[in-house]
């Protein structure tokens, strides 16, 4: 029957999270007077970045709430300049108003309304996050996205997350869609191309920087940007399930 359905990434695929972070959280420490603490902004955002590398493997792993997570995030980052605050109120403050610098710049990418209006009616369309099902619920309708998709598959209500294979089959069965149905649309290589490709679905890696040396693997499709979807779609061999790793 070929494609009938797309599973989509959100974060960096239709929301311009990297942007969105940077932005905030330069903002944040510079309000909170915390950005003179750092060699270099540069510096600052990377570390920022590494904790919350942290502390959102654990919460994938189950070991913390997504909340507790957020709470981790900033004891691990107040931490590195010597700082504590008192209690977990005190905490989900000072993440709060980080959240509202971060949000003050949520935008999608440009080529995103387009590509989904060109495919409106073509396919069904779902959504698979390594994320929070309410806070993902949020940023879509904020960003005027969420009745665009038919489903929103999230890893904290299933148990599991991305690359493992059970979390792209709950985003198809959502669809009510075979994984050799649909294609998944993501931009991580590993966590979502290759992941989407072991569980059968056709995977299309959207590298927008352009800069990730690595070389698309066999049966992985590659674009820049999500303008090249429409033409891709038409002309990928729809016929042949990709191979199962």
């Amino acid at each position: 029957m070929g494609i009938t359905g797309l599973l989509w990434d959100i974060d960096d695929t239709l929301f311009d999270y990297s942007t969105a972070e940077r932005l905030g959280v330069l903002q944040h420490l510079s309000d909170e007077g915390l950005l003179g603490e750092f060699d270099s902004p540069e510096q600052a955002l990377g570390l920022w970045q590494e904790d919350m590398e942290r502390a959102y493997a654990r919460f994938l792993a189950g070991e913390l709430s997504f909340l507790d997570h957020r709470r981790e995030r900033v004891r691990l980052f107040l931490a590195r300049v010597g700082r504590t605050l008192p209690g977990t109120r005190a905490a989900d403050a000072w993440f709060g108003r980080y959240i509202r610098c971060y949000e003050d710049h949520w935008r999608i990418f440009p080529d995103v309304l387009p590509v989904l209006d060109a495919l409106r009616g073509r396919y069904a369309h779902g959504l698979l996050s390594n994320s929070s099902a309410p806070h993902q619920h949020r940023k879509l309708k904020k960003l005027g996205l969420r009745r665009r998709f038919d489903s929103l598959v999230c890893s904290d209500e299933i148990g599991v997350a991305k690359p493992a294979a059970e979390a792209f089959l709950a985003g198809c069965a959502a669809l009510r869609l075979p994984p050799g149905q649909v294609a998944y649309i993501g931009d991580k290589l590993t966590t979502d191309a290759l992941g989407a490709l072991g569980a059968g679905l056709f995977p299309v890696w959207i590298d927008r920087p352009a800069t990730d040396p690595a070389v698309a693997p066999p049966g992985v499709h590659r674009i820049h940007t999500l303008a090249d979807l429409p033409g891709l779609l038409e002309v990928m061999d729809f016929g042949a399930m990709p191979p199962i790793r």
